[in-house]
């Protein structure tokens, strides 16, 4: 999952900077804006590199100005105020020593060696001192240094800065890019009356002009990081904050995590009663309460129909296999380190499976298949279990214990262009069917390395196979380089949610290799061994996931045909609750799922409650609707309706579940007059 990003910059023009003159006298010079949200702050050079505005030329140079608010303008913010961040610490804590400070999605950090873990109290204090730094409107100034020598002396008293240098002296490397690209270079923040240098940090650059061209930030949270990523290291302190062109862009953005804290799965599952993790199971494998399973059910039984009209046949496979299994497939040793570890017996090692694949394979083969058979469509829920690492499970989208909705497509090599656009349509259009109608596609192909198995031209005609199945769909389609499985390239469906974000869905690979491992065959027209192609696809990623985002997706207030309970009665008062029961009954008969509320609460409190639950249809009843045989409607936004005739009502309701409308019902949009 991504957060959106608020819209870019307009391109601008191509500036010359003359010779002798800097970038930021010809940006001047050429009108362009200086302030506010379009500022231009650095420029690109025509090899494609950014430069301050202080660059100078030794030749007539085109630059691209880069604003504030373009992708570039945004990084160069955070990266100076990463800078502020770093020159604040060693003001308020002198002993700190600097790791690294890059900007990052939405945001910035920087490492430090500190005595002891940074606390809220320092966070604000921290700010604070920021704050008056950028108000200050220090110049960063960059100086390269004379030689690696010279660097060592500089930074004697930086041990992790020194370790940079040492590895920039053998090797390059990207961590040391960061730090210097082709030179060694120091950002100096010089004070604007003296000039005279205040603080500085080894640092590539580039940077804004000064510490005001720095117009909103703010810190976030701190969390432990190894230095350079490793165990073996140092443990530091990292401080997470977030930069942006203007204080109206920072709010949106704050509001959009506040709005995503609100949505997050978690909290709702807990709220409403959905699902738990506990403690007693381990990290990663949840349980599902009765209204989550529900909500569950409802989702698996629609899929399952779907399935069943386009042609799928429906298996199941146990857990746990021989390890065997998974070394035909070549998951061991490719997939290891993502697979729990083996459970020892009767003189083998078995594994929980991590995916569904070997086994439909073996369904496969397990007799003659004859071409009039293809394509044959297997699909299962099937559970499967993961060893995601602790930093990485997250709820339900990141489990170590879920169940795909796995399908494996067997088809000849002349069936597959037709059965990838014919797959790509069919998972887009059951994801619009749950409610989600913003897509783009993302084409993983495979990198460099030995992780990936088949020969180059194998894997050239998979990727084009698939490259013209997403191009034919008309969406967008984002390259993904190296991004492949092991055994072929894939199609990932990028679903955006109410708020924005994208979520990867759905997956689709082709797969040349597993028909090979497993020795699948089919019998040709002419009576020839041939080897089958394999697509692989997931069309929710997993039910967990999947659940995950519709959760968020609509803020827990899931459709009406999705939600544990779709309508609660509500009498006035106790002598109108046999009627509600028997509009309750009627409900029943029509398949809606429904509760009467006797509960001594009073009216009002009942009406707050369900709609806290987020129950889409709340069916009031006083005297007036009990003689009249009606009833009035509540819905989750506070309109209502009165004096519906309840055979009416119960139509009403009926229809709009069976339709599987998927937004919330109101008093404007469900027409209760016949």
């Amino acid at each position: 999952m991504s957060e959106p990003r608020p819209p870019a910059a307009e391109p601008t023009p191509h500036v010359v900077v003359p010779a002798g003159t800097t970038a930021g006298a010809a940006i001047r010079d050429a009108g362009l804006p200086g302030k506010g949200p379009d500022a231009v702050g650095v420029v690109r050079d025509v090899d494609g590199r950014l430069r301050d505005l202080a660059w100078t030329p030794a030749a007539d140079a085109q630059v691209e100005p880069v604003a504030a608010n373009s992708d570039d303008g945004r990084a160069v913010i955070r990266h100076s105020a990463a800078h502020v961040l770093a020159q604040a610490v060693q003001q308020q804590f002198p002993e700190a020593k600097l790791g690294i400070g890059p900007p990052v999605r939405d945001g910035f950090y920087y490492d430090f060696d500190v005595a002891r873990p940074f606390t809220p109290e320092d966070l604000a204090a921290l700010e604070k001192r920021m704050k008056q730094i950028v108000k200050s409107s220090q110049r960063f100034s960059r100086r390269v240094l004379d030689s690696v020598d010279a660097a060592r002396t500089e930074l004697k008293d930086e041990p992790f800065k020194l370790e940079l240098v040492d590895l920039k002296s053998d090797v390059d490397t990207d961590e040391v890019m960061e730090v210097g690209g082709g030179e060694l270079t120091v950002y100096d923040n010089l004070d604007p009356r003296s000039g005279e240098q205040v603080w500085g940090d080894l640092c590539r650059g580039p940077h804004v002009p000064t510490t005001k061209h720095i117009p909103a930030f703010k810190l976030m949270r701190v969390a432990a990081a190894y230095w350079r990523g490793s165990e073996q290291n140092p443990q530091l302190q990292r401080i997470y904050g977030t930069a942006w062109e203007s204080q109206e862009a920072q709010d949106a953005y704050l509001e959009r995590l506040a709005e995503a804290e609100r949505r997050d799965h978690r909290k709702l599952g807990a709220e409403l009663d959905l699902f738990s993790f506990p403690e007693e199971l381990g990290s990663g494998l949840p349980v599902f309460h009765p209204k989550g399973g529900i909500v569950r059910r409802e989702m698996e039984k629609y899929s399952r129909q779907r399935h069943e009209e386009s042609g799928y046949e429906f298996v199941n496979t146990p857990h746990i296999s021989k390890a065997g299994l998974f070394h035909t497939s070549g998951h061991l040793p490719y997939y290891a380190e993502t697979m729990f570890p083996p459970l020892s017996f009767e003189g083998e090692d078995y594994y929980l499976k991590a995916m569904n694949c070997p086994m439909h394979h073996l369904i496969f083969r397990s007799r003659g298949r004859s071409y009039r058979e293809l394509p044959l469509r297997l699909f299962e829920f099937g559970a499967v279990y993961r060893y995601e690492k602790s930093g990485v499970v997250h709820g339900l989208t990141r489990a170590r214990g879920f169940t795909m909705d796995d399908s494996h497509i067997y088809c000849t090599p002349e069936q597959t262009p037709a059965e990838l656009r014919s797959l790509l349509r069919f998972v887009l259009d059951l994801l619009a069917d749950y409610g989600l109608s913003d897509f783009y596609l993302e084409l993983s192909t495979r990198g460099d390395g030995d992780k990936f198995i088949g020969s180059d031209e194998e894997w050239a005609e998979a990727t084009e196979t698939l490259r013209q199945a997403a191009l034919d769909s008309g969406l967008e389609l984002v390259p993904d380089p190296g991004g492949a499985a092991y055994y072929g390239p894939k199609i990932s469906v990028q679903a955006k949610d109410a708020i924005g974000r994208s979520w990867q869905m759905s997956t689709i690979q082709v797969d040349f290799n597993h028909p090979k491992r497993f020795e699948l065959a089919y019998t040709a027209a002419d009576g020839s061994r041939k080897q089958p192609v394999v697509l692989h696809r997931a069309l929710f990623g997993s039910i967990e996931r999947f659940f995950g985002v519709l959760t968020e997706h609509y803020a827990g207030a899931f459709p009406a045909w999705l939600a544990p309970v779709q309508v609660v009665g509500i009498p006035i008062a106790d002598e109108h609750a046999d009627h509600l029961q028997q509009v309750a009954k009627a409900l029943r008969a029509r398949g809606i799922r429904v509760e009467v509320d006797t509960s001594d609460d009073r009216m009002q409190k009942k009406i707050r409650n369900h709609t806290t639950q987020k129950v889409p249809f709340l069916l009031l009843a006083g005297g007036k609707d009990v003689e009249a045989g009606a009833v009035s409607f509540r819905f989750r936004d506070g309109t209502q309706v009165n004096g519906v005739p309840v055979d009416r009502a119960v139509d009403v309701v009926a229809d709009w579940v069976e339709r599987r409308e998927n937004a919330s019902p109101t008093a404007e949009s469900v027409r209760v007059d016949a």
